[in-house]
């Protein structure tokens, strides 16, 4: 039975995948430091370790017996490693340098969280795994910096690793108060209340939106690769190749909330890029895995779980 390590277990993506690695029957650690994570996301019969991915110590405990280490902690708002940079960006990439340090001593294979905003504002789409990275943000910049920590890790250091480009990730526990929640959380909540949602811009914004149960099955995916002997020290898309407006995002929302859409026009917000679509045929290829939920069924799952909650 083999026991995995989820750092940032108790939030979001993490408590989802928790709960599919202790549905097939493994073990599971999280080390989550609760700023953001919640101790409620997590499934029964999980182990919480408190503590910091950024505290090199913390690190080493929590990888001594696992077979593997997902590392999705992370300061994950792009205004927050904005305003606090050196604090994001000690989370953010030494967090994910003491991860690779610390699987080291053990060959520990690692998959971690990596994102869409390396490429930053890119114009060639969709976006291959080898299209010209130009982040935008600090976020970004740290997302860059682990990959190329990665190669490193795999390449010199002998750590099998993975790192998973996300895209706009929504589902189940994602909180809409948070400032860490993505647009399709913030609109659900606002729309079933009845107030007005702003478009920053004319709406016209394309993203490529994942729902977070098939970004689970991607991180598992990678995982049995290089436990199946891949050195690693690649990186892969999770998207579904499928673009939405902003707009056409919110009118969904409301179609599936039985509500009318009240919308209002604000300024655009200064370096949001205006299109964003990957392609995911790499993942297809080298882990066999799609995103398959149409955005139309992740919402109502999403709407499901706000109206329950």
């Amino acid at each position: 039975m083999p026991r995995y390590l989820v750092t940032g277990g108790a939030g979001f993506i993490g408590s989802h995948l928790a709960e599919a690695l202790l549905a097939q029957g493994d073990q599971v650690r999280v080390l989550d430091d609760l700023s953001t994570g919640r101790r409620d996301n997590l499934p029964a019969g999980a182990e919480l370790v408190v503590g910091d991915v950024a505290d090199a110590a913390a690190a080493v405990r929590a990888v001594a017996d696992v077979d593997g280490c997902f590392h999705l902690a992370a300061i994950a708002s792009v205004q927050r490693c904005t305003e606090a940079w050196v604090d994001s960006h000690r989370v953010n990439q030494t967090g994910t340098v003491n991860l690779f340090e610390a699987a080291r001593a053990r060959h520990v294979p690692v998959v971690y969280a990596s994102s869409a905003a390396v490429y930053g504002d890119n114009p060639v789409l969709p976006l291959a795994e080898g299209a010209q990275t130009r982040p935008l943000s600090a976020y970004g910049a740290d997302k860059l910096g682990s990959e190329l920590h990665g190669r490193v890790a795999a390449q010199v250091h002998g750590v099998p690793n993975t790192g998973l480009r996300f895209f706009n990730i929504f589902g189940p526990r994602q909180d809409p108060g948070s400032p860490y929640s993505g647009v399709i959380a913030i609109f659900a909540d606002r729309l079933r209340a009845g107030q007005e949602i702003t478009f920053f811009g004319d709406g016209g914004q394309e993203r490529d939106f994942v729902y977070v149960v098939d970004v689970v099955h991607h991180l598992q995916a990678a995982m049995g690769r290089l436990a199946g002997g891949a050195r690693g020290g690649d990186v892969f898309n999770v998207c579904t190749g499928r673009a939405t407006t902003i707009r056409q995002l919110a009118e969904t929302i409301a179609r599936l909330s039985g509500v009318e859409l009240k919308a209002t026009l604000g300024p655009p917000r200064a370096g949001d890029i205006r299109r964003s679509l990957g392609d995911p045929a790499a993942a297809i290829a080298a882990l066999g895995v799609r995103a398959e939920t149409s955005l139309a069924e992740g919402l109502a799952r999403t709407l499901d779980w706000m109206r329950a909650t």
